[in-house]
Protein backbone atom coordinates (compact mmCIF):
# COMPACT_ATOMS: atom_id res chain seq x y z
CA UNK A 1 0.00 0.00 0.00
CA UNK A 2 1.49 3.42 -1.15
CA UNK A 3 2.09 5.92 1.92
CA UNK A 4 -1.17 7.49 3.17
CA UNK A 5 -1.83 11.43 2.56
CA UNK A 6 -2.17 14.17 4.89
CA UNK A 7 -5.59 13.57 4.70
CA UNK A 8 -5.80 10.64 6.56
CA UNK A 9 -6.01 11.36 10.90
CA UNK A 10 -3.06 8.72 12.40
CA UNK A 11 0.66 8.73 11.82
CA UNK A 12 2.17 7.56 8.48
CA UNK A 13 3.17 4.25 10.02
CA UNK A 14 -0.21 3.85 12.08
CA UNK A 15 -1.65 4.26 8.71
CA UNK A 16 0.16 1.73 6.70
CA UNK A 17 -1.09 -0.72 9.49
CA UNK A 18 -4.71 -0.03 9.44
CA UNK A 19 -6.64 -0.08 6.30
CA UNK A 20 -8.51 3.20 4.91
CA UNK A 21 -11.86 3.39 6.83
CA UNK A 22 -13.24 6.24 4.40
CA UNK A 23 -12.46 7.12 0.89
CA UNK A 24 -13.85 10.92 -0.14
CA UNK A 25 -14.35 11.09 -3.66
CA UNK A 26 -14.53 14.54 -5.12
CA UNK A 27 -15.02 15.32 -9.27
CA UNK A 28 -13.46 17.78 -10.26
CA UNK A 29 -13.49 19.94 -13.31
CA UNK A 30 -11.92 23.17 -13.45
CA UNK A 31 -12.13 24.06 -9.90
CA UNK A 32 -8.63 25.72 -8.74
CA UNK A 33 -10.81 28.78 -7.11
CA UNK A 34 -12.03 26.07 -4.47
CA UNK A 35 -10.70 23.00 -4.63
CA UNK A 36 -8.08 24.03 -1.87
CA UNK A 37 -10.72 24.86 0.80
CA UNK A 38 -12.44 21.88 0.05
CA UNK A 39 -9.52 19.70 0.46
CA UNK A 40 -8.60 21.57 3.71
CA UNK A 41 -12.19 20.88 5.02
CA UNK A 42 -11.97 17.16 4.42
CA UNK A 43 -8.62 17.06 6.04
CA UNK A 44 -9.32 18.74 8.83
CA UNK A 45 -12.85 16.81 9.11
CA UNK A 46 -11.08 13.26 8.96
CA UNK A 47 -8.17 14.54 11.75
CA UNK A 48 -10.48 16.04 14.33
CA UNK A 49 -13.04 13.26 14.14
CA UNK A 50 -9.87 10.88 14.38
CA UNK A 51 -11.74 8.82 11.14
CA UNK A 52 -8.65 6.99 8.73
CA UNK A 53 -9.61 7.88 5.03
CA UNK A 54 -8.11 8.90 2.30
CA UNK A 55 -8.88 11.74 -0.42
CA UNK A 56 -9.40 10.49 -4.30
CA UNK A 57 -10.06 13.89 -6.53
CA UNK A 58 -11.32 12.35 -9.94
CA UNK A 59 -9.62 15.32 -12.22
CA UNK A 60 -12.08 15.11 -15.49
CA UNK A 61 -9.74 16.79 -18.06
CA UNK A 62 -9.33 20.02 -15.75
CA UNK A 63 -7.62 22.84 -18.08
CA UNK A 64 -6.88 24.80 -15.04
CA UNK A 65 -4.39 24.45 -12.40
CA UNK A 66 -6.81 22.15 -10.15
CA UNK A 67 -5.27 18.52 -10.29
CA UNK A 68 -1.57 20.40 -9.41
CA UNK A 69 -3.13 21.74 -6.69
CA UNK A 70 -4.37 18.37 -5.42
CA UNK A 71 -1.29 16.64 -5.73
CA UNK A 72 0.77 19.67 -4.22
CA UNK A 73 -1.93 19.03 -0.70
CA UNK A 74 -1.06 15.05 -1.02
CA UNK A 75 -4.14 14.16 -2.14
CA UNK A 76 -4.31 11.11 -4.49
CA UNK A 77 -5.50 12.71 -8.22
CA UNK A 78 -7.06 10.25 -10.36
CA UNK A 79 -7.49 11.31 -13.98
CA UNK A 80 -10.93 10.24 -16.04
CA UNK A 81 -10.67 10.54 -19.73
CA UNK A 82 -14.53 10.15 -20.58
CA UNK A 83 -16.44 13.22 -20.09
CA UNK A 84 -19.49 13.56 -17.71
CA UNK A 85 -19.72 13.86 -13.59
CA UNK A 86 -21.07 9.96 -14.22
CA UNK A 87 -17.81 8.90 -15.62
CA UNK A 88 -15.97 11.15 -12.72
CA UNK A 89 -17.29 9.48 -9.93
CA UNK A 90 -17.00 6.03 -11.57
CA UNK A 91 -13.40 6.64 -12.10
CA UNK A 92 -12.81 7.70 -8.66
CA UNK A 93 -14.74 5.42 -6.89
CA UNK A 94 -13.34 2.40 -8.83
CA UNK A 95 -9.89 3.38 -7.19
CA UNK A 96 -11.13 4.12 -3.77
CA UNK A 97 -9.81 1.71 -1.34
CA UNK A 98 -11.99 1.85 1.47
CA UNK A 99 -15.33 0.16 2.64
CA UNK A 100 -17.21 3.23 3.09
CA UNK A 101 -17.30 6.18 0.25
CA UNK A 102 -18.63 9.96 0.73
CA UNK A 103 -18.91 11.53 -2.60
CA UNK A 104 -18.92 15.48 -2.73
CA UNK A 105 -18.80 18.68 -5.07
CA UNK A 106 -15.38 20.30 -5.49
CA UNK A 107 -17.10 23.49 -6.02
CA UNK A 108 -17.31 24.52 -2.44
CA UNK A 109 -21.36 24.08 -2.11
CA UNK A 110 -20.92 21.61 0.74
CA UNK A 111 -20.08 21.31 4.00
CA UNK A 112 -17.22 18.29 4.35
CA UNK A 113 -17.49 19.00 8.05
CA UNK A 114 -21.03 16.92 7.75
CA UNK A 115 -18.73 13.69 6.91
CA UNK A 116 -18.99 12.19 10.33
CA UNK A 117 -22.82 12.11 10.42
CA UNK A 118 -22.63 10.26 6.85
CA UNK A 119 -19.54 7.65 8.05
CA UNK A 120 -22.00 7.04 11.64
CA UNK A 121 -24.80 5.88 9.55
CA UNK A 122 -22.98 3.66 7.31
CA UNK A 123 -21.29 2.54 10.14
CA UNK A 124 -25.34 1.71 11.44
CA UNK A 125 -25.51 -0.22 8.25
CA UNK A 126 -27.02 1.69 6.22
CA UNK A 127 -26.05 1.04 2.41
CA UNK A 128 -26.97 4.45 0.85
CA UNK A 129 -26.91 7.75 2.88
CA UNK A 130 -28.31 10.59 1.22
CA UNK A 131 -28.03 14.67 1.84
CA UNK A 132 -30.81 16.31 1.63
CA UNK A 133 -30.76 19.87 0.98
CA UNK A 134 -34.10 20.95 1.57
CA UNK A 135 -34.31 19.68 5.59
CA UNK A 136 -30.83 21.20 6.18
CA UNK A 137 -31.39 24.49 4.46
CA UNK A 138 -30.95 26.02 1.33
CA UNK A 139 -28.72 29.40 1.59
CA UNK A 140 -29.46 32.28 -0.39
CA UNK A 141 -28.42 32.11 -4.02
CA UNK A 142 -27.64 28.50 -3.71
CA UNK A 143 -29.85 26.75 -5.77
CA UNK A 144 -31.56 28.59 -8.78
CA UNK A 145 -35.58 29.41 -7.81
CA UNK A 146 -36.59 26.59 -11.21
CA UNK A 147 -34.32 23.86 -9.82
CA UNK A 148 -35.67 24.61 -6.23
CA UNK A 149 -39.39 24.86 -6.70
CA UNK A 150 -39.85 22.90 -9.78
CA UNK A 151 -36.69 21.05 -11.37
CA UNK A 152 -35.53 19.23 -8.09
CA UNK A 153 -39.04 18.57 -6.73
CA UNK A 154 -41.19 17.36 -9.64
CA UNK A 155 -38.18 14.97 -10.47
CA UNK A 156 -37.65 13.92 -6.75
CA UNK A 157 -41.61 12.88 -6.78
CA UNK A 158 -41.19 10.99 -9.88
CA UNK A 159 -38.72 8.85 -8.58
CA UNK A 160 -40.48 8.73 -5.59
CA UNK A 161 -43.44 7.42 -7.35
CA UNK A 162 -42.41 5.46 -9.87
CA UNK A 163 -39.48 3.29 -7.42
CA UNK A 164 -40.88 3.71 -4.23
CA UNK A 165 -37.11 5.80 -3.04
CA UNK A 166 -36.91 6.76 0.23
CA UNK A 167 -35.06 9.85 -0.17
CA UNK A 168 -36.22 13.49 -0.55
CA UNK A 169 -33.43 14.78 -2.53
CA UNK A 170 -32.46 12.59 -5.63
CA UNK A 171 -29.94 15.39 -6.71
CA UNK A 172 -27.89 16.10 -3.54
CA UNK A 173 -24.41 16.13 -4.49
CA UNK A 174 -23.40 15.19 -0.78
CA UNK A 175 -23.70 11.27 0.20
CA UNK A 176 -22.57 7.95 1.25
CA UNK A 177 -22.62 4.45 0.74
CA UNK A 178 -20.98 1.54 1.33
CA UNK A 179 -18.19 -0.24 -1.55
CA UNK A 180 -20.45 -3.40 -1.54
CA UNK A 181 -23.24 -1.33 -2.00
CA UNK A 182 -21.85 0.23 -5.37
CA UNK A 183 -20.78 -2.55 -6.75
CA UNK A 184 -24.43 -4.38 -6.29
CA UNK A 185 -25.77 -1.37 -8.11
CA UNK A 186 -23.89 -1.64 -11.69
CA UNK A 187 -24.08 1.92 -12.24
CA UNK A 188 -24.15 2.70 -16.24
CA UNK A 189 -24.97 6.32 -16.63
CA UNK A 190 -21.75 8.92 -17.45
CA UNK A 191 -23.60 12.41 -16.91
CA UNK A 192 -25.67 14.07 -14.62
CA UNK A 193 -28.11 11.06 -14.46
CA UNK A 194 -25.57 9.06 -12.43
CA UNK A 195 -27.33 10.89 -9.27
CA UNK A 196 -30.69 9.96 -10.04
CA UNK A 197 -29.38 6.07 -10.79
CA UNK A 198 -28.09 5.49 -7.64
CA UNK A 199 -31.00 6.06 -5.69
CA UNK A 200 -33.01 4.22 -8.34
CA UNK A 201 -30.79 1.28 -8.16
CA UNK A 202 -30.69 1.05 -4.43
CA UNK A 203 -34.70 1.11 -4.29
CA UNK A 204 -35.06 -1.52 -6.73
CA UNK A 205 -32.45 -3.61 -4.76
CA UNK A 206 -34.68 -2.69 -1.30
CA UNK A 207 -31.12 -1.41 -0.20
CA UNK A 208 -31.15 0.78 3.41
CA UNK A 209 -31.39 4.08 2.49
CA UNK A 210 -31.61 6.78 4.78
CA UNK A 211 -31.38 10.58 4.71
CA UNK A 212 -28.72 13.33 6.06
CA UNK A 213 -30.32 17.07 6.29
CA UNK A 214 -27.39 18.77 4.52
CA UNK A 215 -26.28 22.94 4.38
CA UNK A 216 -26.22 23.88 0.88
CA UNK A 217 -24.11 27.07 0.30
CA UNK A 218 -23.17 29.11 -2.97
CA UNK A 219 -20.88 28.45 -4.91
CA UNK A 220 -17.40 30.12 -5.20
CA UNK A 221 -16.20 28.65 -8.64
CA UNK A 222 -15.55 31.71 -10.91
CA UNK A 223 -17.01 30.11 -13.83
CA UNK A 224 -20.59 28.91 -14.63
CA UNK A 225 -22.20 25.96 -13.25
CA UNK A 226 -21.76 22.28 -15.17
CA UNK A 227 -25.48 21.59 -14.88
CA UNK A 228 -27.74 22.33 -17.93
CA UNK A 229 -30.66 23.02 -16.69
CA UNK A 230 -33.12 22.04 -19.49
CA UNK A 231 -30.76 19.68 -20.84
CA UNK A 232 -29.89 17.72 -17.88
CA UNK A 233 -33.52 18.30 -16.33
CA UNK A 234 -34.52 16.04 -19.74
CA UNK A 235 -31.94 13.68 -19.42
CA UNK A 236 -32.90 12.86 -15.82
CA UNK A 237 -37.27 12.71 -16.44
CA UNK A 238 -35.80 10.59 -19.56
CA UNK A 239 -33.54 8.14 -17.15
CA UNK A 240 -36.78 7.57 -15.21
CA UNK A 241 -38.93 6.43 -17.48
CA UNK A 242 -36.65 4.09 -19.01
CA UNK A 243 -35.77 2.50 -16.07
CA UNK A 244 -39.65 2.05 -15.34
CA UNK A 245 -41.18 -0.01 -18.30
CA UNK A 246 -44.47 0.32 -15.54
CA UNK A 247 -44.74 3.79 -16.07
CA UNK A 248 -43.97 4.13 -19.43
CA UNK A 249 -45.08 1.33 -20.86
CA UNK A 250 -47.30 -1.02 -18.72
CA UNK A 251 -49.55 1.42 -17.05
CA UNK A 252 -50.54 3.69 -20.16
CA UNK A 253 -51.08 0.36 -22.33
CA UNK A 254 -53.19 -1.29 -19.96
CA UNK A 255 -55.16 2.18 -20.12
CA UNK A 256 -55.35 2.13 -23.70
CA UNK A 257 -56.71 -1.35 -23.49
CA UNK A 258 -59.11 -0.64 -21.26
CA UNK A 259 -60.50 2.45 -22.84
CA UNK A 260 -60.27 0.67 -26.16
CA UNK A 261 -62.22 -2.57 -25.39
CA UNK A 262 -64.72 -0.78 -23.81
CA UNK A 263 -65.51 1.88 -27.02
CA UNK A 264 -65.21 -1.24 -29.45
CA UNK A 265 -67.84 -3.81 -27.42
CA UNK A 266 -69.87 -0.47 -27.31
CA UNK A 267 -69.87 0.79 -30.83
CA UNK A 268 -69.31 -2.87 -32.54
CA UNK A 269 -73.34 -4.00 -31.96
CA UNK A 270 -74.77 -0.70 -33.71
CA UNK A 271 -74.17 3.49 -33.56
CA UNK A 272 -75.06 4.99 -30.05
CA UNK A 273 -76.60 8.34 -29.68
CA UNK A 274 -74.60 10.86 -27.08
CA UNK A 275 -76.79 14.03 -26.52
CA UNK A 276 -77.24 15.32 -30.16
CA UNK A 277 -74.09 13.75 -31.14
CA UNK A 278 -74.16 9.84 -32.99
CA UNK A 279 -70.86 8.33 -32.43
CA UNK A 280 -70.18 5.74 -35.26
CA UNK A 281 -68.07 3.66 -36.72
CA UNK A 282 -65.55 6.88 -36.77
CA UNK A 283 -65.05 6.47 -32.94
CA UNK A 284 -65.26 2.48 -33.29
CA UNK A 285 -61.75 3.14 -35.62
CA UNK A 286 -60.12 4.87 -32.40
CA UNK A 287 -61.14 2.71 -30.06
CA UNK A 288 -59.82 -0.29 -32.36
CA UNK A 289 -56.39 2.01 -32.88
CA UNK A 290 -56.71 2.01 -28.63
CA UNK A 291 -56.29 -1.73 -28.65
CA UNK A 292 -53.51 -2.04 -30.59
CA UNK A 293 -51.40 0.36 -29.24
CA UNK A 294 -52.42 -0.56 -25.94
CA UNK A 295 -51.72 -4.16 -26.52
CA UNK A 296 -47.87 -3.05 -28.59
CA UNK A 297 -47.20 -1.00 -25.19
CA UNK A 298 -48.04 -3.76 -22.85
CA UNK A 299 -45.70 -5.59 -24.46
CA UNK A 300 -42.99 -3.43 -24.80
CA UNK A 301 -43.47 -3.57 -21.31
CA UNK A 302 -42.45 -7.38 -20.84
CA UNK A 303 -39.38 -6.75 -23.37
CA UNK A 304 -38.00 -3.92 -21.78
CA UNK A 305 -38.22 -5.43 -18.00
CA UNK A 306 -36.91 -8.87 -19.52
CA UNK A 307 -34.27 -7.09 -21.73
CA UNK A 308 -33.26 -4.81 -18.09
CA UNK A 309 -32.74 -7.94 -16.03
CA UNK A 310 -30.81 -9.83 -18.44
CA UNK A 311 -28.45 -7.00 -18.83
CA UNK A 312 -27.98 -6.44 -15.04
CA UNK A 313 -29.92 -3.07 -15.56
CA UNK A 314 -32.31 -4.30 -13.76
CA UNK A 315 -32.99 -6.84 -10.37
CA UNK A 316 -34.90 -10.02 -10.88
CA UNK A 317 -38.37 -9.71 -10.44
CA UNK A 318 -40.41 -12.67 -8.37
CA UNK A 319 -43.26 -11.46 -10.03
CA UNK A 320 -42.03 -11.96 -13.68
CA UNK A 321 -41.09 -15.02 -12.94
CA UNK A 322 -44.14 -16.71 -12.22
CA UNK A 323 -45.64 -14.72 -15.08
CA UNK A 324 -43.58 -16.79 -17.24
CA UNK A 325 -44.20 -20.22 -15.46
CA UNK A 326 -47.36 -19.55 -17.42
CA UNK A 327 -46.60 -17.08 -20.51
CA UNK A 328 -44.39 -19.69 -22.47
CA UNK A 329 -43.88 -19.85 -25.98
CA UNK A 330 -46.35 -22.14 -26.66
CA UNK A 331 -49.34 -21.21 -25.11
CA UNK A 332 -48.32 -17.75 -26.74
CA UNK A 333 -48.78 -19.40 -29.84
CA UNK A 334 -52.05 -21.79 -28.84
CA UNK A 335 -53.19 -18.12 -28.48
CA UNK A 336 -51.94 -16.56 -31.16
CA UNK A 337 -53.06 -19.01 -33.82
CA UNK A 338 -56.72 -18.97 -32.33
CA UNK A 339 -57.11 -15.04 -32.30
CA UNK A 340 -56.12 -15.62 -36.10
CA UNK A 341 -58.04 -18.15 -37.31
CA UNK A 342 -61.16 -16.45 -35.52
CA UNK A 343 -60.26 -13.37 -37.36
CA UNK A 344 -59.80 -14.93 -40.66
CA UNK A 345 -63.43 -16.70 -40.27
CA UNK A 346 -64.97 -13.51 -39.37
CA UNK A 347 -62.80 -11.81 -42.07
CA UNK A 348 -64.36 -14.67 -44.30
CA UNK A 349 -67.77 -13.96 -43.17
CA UNK A 350 -67.62 -10.27 -43.93
CA UNK A 351 -66.59 -11.47 -47.91
CA UNK A 352 -70.17 -13.65 -47.94
CA UNK A 353 -71.70 -10.70 -46.78
CA UNK A 354 -70.80 -9.17 -49.82
CA UNK A 355 -70.57 -11.41 -52.04
CA UNK A 356 -74.33 -11.63 -51.29
CA UNK A 357 -74.54 -8.34 -52.88
CA UNK A 358 -72.85 -9.24 -56.10
CA UNK A 359 -69.89 -7.95 -54.78
CA UNK A 360 -70.79 -4.76 -55.15
CA UNK A 361 -71.19 -1.22 -53.54
CA UNK A 362 -72.43 -1.86 -49.92
CA UNK A 363 -73.50 -0.35 -46.94
CA UNK A 364 -69.79 0.93 -45.24
CA UNK A 365 -71.67 1.13 -41.82
CA UNK A 366 -72.34 -2.31 -41.75
CA UNK A 367 -69.61 -3.91 -43.48
CA UNK A 368 -67.05 -1.92 -41.10
CA UNK A 369 -68.17 -3.39 -38.73
CA UNK A 370 -67.73 -6.84 -39.36
CA UNK A 371 -63.96 -6.01 -40.75
CA UNK A 372 -63.07 -4.44 -37.75
CA UNK A 373 -63.79 -7.12 -35.39
CA UNK A 374 -61.76 -9.34 -38.25
CA UNK A 375 -59.28 -6.76 -37.99
CA UNK A 376 -58.51 -6.56 -34.25
CA UNK A 377 -58.59 -10.51 -34.07
CA UNK A 378 -56.03 -10.89 -36.69
CA UNK A 379 -53.50 -8.19 -35.50
CA UNK A 380 -53.72 -9.29 -31.94
CA UNK A 381 -53.00 -12.73 -32.82
CA UNK A 382 -49.91 -12.28 -34.78
CA UNK A 383 -48.54 -10.23 -32.55
CA UNK A 384 -48.68 -11.98 -30.07
CA UNK A 385 -47.16 -15.03 -32.12
CA UNK A 386 -44.46 -12.87 -32.96
CA UNK A 387 -44.07 -11.37 -29.53
CA UNK A 388 -43.68 -14.94 -27.31
CA UNK A 389 -41.12 -15.87 -30.46
CA UNK A 390 -39.26 -12.66 -29.39
CA UNK A 391 -39.45 -13.25 -25.22
CA UNK A 392 -38.28 -16.73 -26.32
CA UNK A 393 -35.29 -14.99 -27.56
CA UNK A 394 -34.96 -12.72 -25.04
CA UNK A 395 -34.81 -15.63 -22.90
CA UNK A 396 -32.31 -17.59 -23.99
CA UNK A 397 -29.35 -15.74 -22.31
CA UNK A 398 -31.16 -16.06 -18.98
CA UNK A 399 -31.61 -19.53 -19.41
Amino acid sequence: MSLPSPSTSASSEDSQRKPFELSVVVPCLNEEYTIANCIERIQKTLQENHIVGEIIVADNGSHDKSPEIARAMGVRVVSIEHKGYGSALMGGIASARAEYIVIGDADGSYDFGQIPEFLERLRAGYQLVMGNRFTGGIRPGAMPPLHRYLGNPLLTAIGRLFFRAKCHDFYCGLRGFTKAAYERMTLRTTGMEFASEMVVKASLFDMAVCEVPTILSPDRRAGRSHLRTWHDGFRGLRFLLLYSPRWLFLYPGLVLLVVGFAITAWLLPSPRKVGQSILDIHTLLYGIAAILTGFQAVVFAFFTKVFGITEGLLPEDPRLKRAFRWLTLERGLLVGTMLLVLGVGVATYSAYIWSRSGFGPMNPFVLVRVVAAALVLITLGVEIILSSFFLSILGLARK
